[in-house]
Parts: C-alpha cells; structure tokens; sequence
C-alpha cells in the first residue's frame, strides 16, 4: 500500500543517521509498559490500567449525544530501570505530546511541568534518578479546560492523555541541547538558494558540563546527500563558554526541494567533539528550496507556479482519538497523496514529529498552526486578553517553530483561526505574535485563517486566508468566485487563500433529490456532498491567484458540539470516514482533477436501493472516453467535461437488481468499475 512506501522514507533517514560508536547519544523509547488510572481513583490502590503510548483515556468513547466525552484527569506510572552504565550519562525526558496539561514527578519528587498538549517538553532528571535501580516516573495529565491554556475551544475534541511518544535521551556530559523548548538544538536555515549554489547557516545550541582539561569543544557540521555522500562541511571550536555555535556552509549545484514532484533531502549530521572523541551527534532532514507569494501569481516554488491545493487534517481516529499510530500518519498522508493534493494545512495545532517527517519526504507543503482557535459559529470566545493566556500563546509559538523549524515541508506559520470580534480585541496580540514568529523564523511566511468581514484582520499577518461555505452555510459556490475576485480587486497587494471550505456528508444517507441540505439537521446524504465540491472547485480553478485552496476536511473527525449528520459527535465535512474504510464520493472527484493517474469511478454507488426507475449514471474519470453498461446493454461512449465529470441521465432501472459497469481506456490498459443497485416494488 501507498502509506507503507512512505514508511520507507523513515527507514532510509534511520541509515542515514545511524551514529558512530563514540557518540554518547542514545534515544530509549518509553512507550510500553505504562500504568493508568484515573486521578479521581484517591483510593489507597487505586485500580490500574497497563497502556502503551500514544493513548488517549478518550479513545473508543461512543458518542450518546453532542458534549459527553470526558475532560479531566489521569495518572501515568512507568517503572524505568537506570543501568549503572549511564552513572556519568545526563537524562532527559522529552515528551512530544501530554494534552492539555502535565505534571512530571520522578521518585515522587517534582522534576517539572507543561502547558499545552500538541508542542514537546524536555526535563533533566539526572539529578532525581537513582543509578543501577528501578526508578519510578508519574505524570499527571489533564485536559479540563483552562482559561490560560491554548486552546480555550473550537470545533473540534480536545482529548486527554500522553498522545504521543515519549522518550529518554541519554547523553554525556557534553550534549547539543534537547532544553532549547525541546528542539533538536540545531537549527538549518538556506538562503539564496538557486540551482547553482545554496548558502546554509547552521546554529547549534549547546549544554556544557565536561572538563576543559580534557579538550576544546568543537562541532563538525557534515551536509550528506540522498546516497550518503558528502557535499559539504565545516569544523569550528566552542569558544570557552559558549553556549551557541554558528556556522556557515555552501551547497553547490544543490538538488532542489521541488515538492511532490521531487521531494529531495540531504542530511545535515552535526557532531560535538571534545578534544578527538566525538561525544554527541545530531542528525536532521535538509530541503533546500525558494518560494514566495504574489498576489497575482499565487505560489512560486523555485521560480515556478505550484498549485496549493489540498486538505485541512485533525489528528484524531476512530477508536484512538488523538494518539495515532505511525500507521495512521502514514495512512493519512497516503490518502492526500492519492487524492492529488500538494498542500495540507495542519489544523489547529502543531501536529506530530511522524507525520511532519513523512511530508518532507514526499513533498506536502505545510501550512502549520498554534492552537488560537475561536468558536467558529459557536459562543464563546478563543481569547481572552488576559496576561497568562498571552505568554501561554507566545510559548506555544515559540515551541513550534524551534521544534518544527528544520522541516522544509513548513511554509507557512498560522497564528490564528476563526476569532471572534466581540469578546477582547485580538490584533494587538496577533501583531506580538506575528512580531515573534519573524523574529524567530525570518525565513517563513505568517498567515491567519479568518471568517470575519473582508476589512477586518488584512493587516496581521504576510498572507491571508478566508474560511468561506459559500453553498453550504447559505448562498451558493457561484458567489465564491465572486467573492474572490471581490477580496482581489480590494487588497490587490494583499496574497489571499481559501483556508477552508466544505460541506457535510454522510457515505451512509443517499437520495436523488436536488435540493439544498440544511447543515443542521440529521440528514446530509453523499451525493449532495459531492454536488457542493464539484460547483466550488469549478469556481476555485478558475483563479490562479488564490495561494492556497483547503478543503475541510481530510476525514471526518469528532466534536462534541456537533449534534447533526448520521453521528452524534462527529464533524462529518471529511471526504474520508473517521474510520477511513470508505472513501466518500467527493474524494474520487478532487482524484479525478488532481492526480493525472487514470482512474475511473461511479458515484452513488452506496445508493444500493433505490424507489425511482429512472436515474442519473454519474461519473468521475479523466480518462478520454467512458462507455456505461447497465445489465449487460451499452448505453455508449461519452467524454467527460473539464470538471471530469461525465453524466448519462434519465437511464430506466428495472425492477431488481440492476448491474452498472464503466469501462475506459488508458493506453493499452481497460478500467472497469462496477456496482449493483436495486429497484424496489
């Protein structure tokens, strides 16, 4: 399957950075074995769980109405034994996900905490362990709301637990730091990149305790191509002291970064020495590339358009919540790459280290965000001006660019989603934060996803972006182009997206009725789905300008607010299932106009049983020709329009069963495709 080739790029980055034996540096996953219970459970031996991370307590919950999944607190317990071979070692523990909130204790003594759920935090516990014994960790994790943790609510199921992986570094005396806000403490940044040359800074934060006497500190920086090779390397001394190091390299006649079309890496090996022995080693992913927006042009990557086109995704999965599987990562990825898509914006939260890694391997441009997130059309506020909910959001910025900064997939910083302009004001703390992502990260381009009024919120940020449902929420996709080319014609120097757009469909509820769907009801069939995105994206294709075009969303994910749709608790506007077995309808439209691929595919096909004899046979292809079959008698050949769509209508159904078959030729190879309806008495 497609997502196991992408689980390839991993092993290859795991050879590639397999580090020599005088490296000090080890990485023990801690993943198995853990001990959970509830922190309601006070009683003297409260009842345990044995867990492997992820885990969410959230996972597997059924939804009996909206709101009802659980939001408080939980106690993780894991035995870890110290070797007395690590008694000169330094240990750190790095979390890369605990939501929303976590207490670390290490033998029942304080070693630290955090605050937000979707960004990593490293501890020193060198000092709190006992060497050559068993040594007891507990983490207290709780994801009841907070009005000075990020984010305050949304659209979306904010689930308790350690969702993500843990794991300890042990390293000597002399490290790279993992304390600079859990980052890999090497920062990679080209610049004047071209085909002839690329120029790299290379910065590398470093944690001292060794003895002088035996050397001077030093760190060689080695640039490795995709057969291991080396292009390029500096070696430079730690001045006495320092605590930071920079170096400057050039990559000549580089490889380019070219997206999906050649989504290349080089390595960047960063060593520390001490005097000869090389006693700590980092390894990350270098894309080099250039790109910029134009208001008029869209995106140019390396000089040329590139269509962003693509999904908003949650990292959330039936039956396990927000603690994915590499599976899941890969398998989520996989679905946008079949679909066609080029660009995925990473909604509302910094998402996983896995899945970050798999995008820069096959080349997803990524929109990447905090988690500032308003109510969207619900009460309630998403900020609140109060001096502890900004420093937590500065820090959450902070954290994600320091940690996510070498990923070359990262395009763009997103600070903030749908807020509201009738609690506190937020643009002047939008403006610090824009001030901060720039000072951070110069490189990237800042961005905002708003549903406010066209003249609110233009001057935030370096591009814009508009969550619009046209179609869905009232009007129709005809206005959207008209919107669009308002916004344009307004802020002509202003970059603007689509940041979402989409409509609820359910792959179980089907009718051949036309007419409009209330978003609120119960009722959101297939078909009608697909109706909306074949109307928008036929407005959306037609203008270059738009930087980014976002479908929400990916899969469907849950929500607690939502109380419409087939499910309880579920935002249904994926094109994939929670469960990601079916693959609705509009998905295998975008197929069609976005992956050159040949495909052929017959809509309502879950339409099994049906009440009227005469129908329509729908069709998405991009194949040159179509010929329909309906119990075994050709109905012909037709072309499909520029939208790849090709429609037979008014075909009679005969009471029974009735077998529809497609066919269409690519080359020498026939596609078929099949399925089976059935006319009712």
């Amino acid at each position: 399957m497609m997502y196991r080739y992408l689980l390839s790029f991993l092993v290859l980055s795991a050879l590639l950075t397999a580090r020599p034996a005088l490296s000090q540096r080890q990485v023990v996953p801690l993943d198995t074995g853990w001990r959970f219970h509830f922190a309601a459970d006070t009683r003297k031996t409260p009842a345990t769980t044995t867990v492997d991370l992820p885990h969410s307590w959230n996972a597997g919950e059924v939804y009996t109405a909206g709101f009802d999944y659980y939001r408080g607190a939980g106690v993780y317990e894991y035995t870890l034994s110290v070797p007395a071979a690590w008694r000169d070692r330094r240990l750190f523990l790095r979390f890369e996900g605990v939501n929303s909130t976590a207490q670390v204790l290490v033998n029942q003594r304080w070693a630290g905490q955090h605050e937000g759920g979707y960004t990593a935090f490293c501890l020193e516990v060198t000092d709190l362990v006992r060497v050559g014994e068993d040594n007891e960790l507990t983490v207290l994790a709780s994801n009841a709301y907070r009005a000075d943790v990020l984010p305050l609510l949304g659209d979306f199921n904010v689930y308790g637990g350690i969702h993500r992986p843990v794991s300890l570094i042990v390293a000597g005396r002399d490290c790279i730091s993992p304390l600079d806000y859990a980052s890999s403490g090497v920062y990679l940044t080209p610049s004047a990149v071209t085909a002839d040359s690329a120029h790299l800074t290379v910065r590398t934060k470093l944690s001292t305790a060794g003895d002088a006497a035996e050397g001077p500190l030093s760190v060689r920086t080695t640039i490795v191509d995709a057969n291991g090779r080396s292009v390029a390397t500096e070696t430079s001394v730690v001045p006495a002291g320092a605590a930071e190091l920079q170096q400057a390299l050039t990559i000549l006649r580089p490889h380019l970064w070219q997206a999906t079309a050649d989504p290349y890496l080089y390595r960047a090996r960063v060593q520390l020495y001490r005097g000869a022995e090389a006693v700590d080693e980092v390894s990350q992913a270098l894309g080099l590339r250039d790109f910029r927006v134009d208001a008029d042009l869209g995106l140019l990557l390396n000089g040329q358009y590139l269509d962003l086109r693509g999904f908003c995704r949650h990292e959330d999965v039936a039956g396990r919540a927000s603690a994915l599987t590499p599976d899941d990562h890969a398998r989520d990825l996989a679905l946008a790459l079949e679909a066609g898509a080029t660009s995925l914006r990473l909604t509302h939260y910094p998402q996983s280290e896995r899945f970050l890694d798999l995008c820069d391997a096959a080349g997803m441009v990524l929109w990447a965000e905090i988690p500032l997130v308003g109510p969207g059309g619900y009460p309630g506020a998403g900020y609140l001006a109060s001096p502890a909910l900004e420093a937590h959001g500065r820090q959450v910025l902070t954290e994600m660019i320091r940690q996510q900064y070498n990923h070359p997939a990262i395009f763009f910083w997103g600070l903030f989603n749908e807020l509201k302009l009738d609690y506190d004001r937020p643009e002047p703390f939008v403006r610090t934060l824009n001030d901060l992502a720039h000072r951070e990260d110069p490189t990237r381009l800042t961005t905002l996803a708003t549903f406010q009024a066209d003249s609110v919120f233009t001057d935030l940020t370096d591009v814009l972006g508009w969550n619009k449902y046209f179609g869905w929420y009232g009007g129709s996709p005809v206005e959207l182009g008209r919107w669009a080319d308002q916004i344009h014609a307004r802020l002509p120097s202003r970059p603007v997206s689509v940041s979402e757009y989409g409509a609820g469909g359910s792959a179980f509820q089907h009718t051949s009725d036309t007419l409009a769907v209330d978003p609120n009801s119960r009722w959101h069939p297939e078909g009608a789905q697909a109706r909306f995105h074949e109307a928008t994206w036929a407005e959306l294709q037609q203008r270059p300008y738009l930087w980014g075009k976002y479908i929400w969303v990916l899969t469907d994910f849950g929500s607690g607010v939502r109380a419409e749709g087939d499910t309880l608790g579920i935002n249904d506007k994926g094109l994939v299932t929670y469960d990601r077995s079916v693959k609705k309808d509009a998905f295998y439209f975008y197929k069609a106009n976005w992956n050159p691929a040949p495909m052929l595919y017959l809509t309502d096909r879950r339409f099994r049983r049906r009440t009227e004899a005469l129908t329509t046979v729908k069709v998405y292809s991009n194949l040159p020709t179509v010929t329909l079959h309906v119990n075994g008698r050709s109905l012909g050949s037709r072309t499909p329009n520029e939208m790849h769509v090709v429609e037979w209508p008014n075909v009679r159904l005969r009471p029974g069963d009735n077998h529809v078959d497609i066919s269409g030729r690519s080359g020498a190879e026939v596609l078929h495709d099949t399925c089976t309806w059935q006319l009712l008495p």
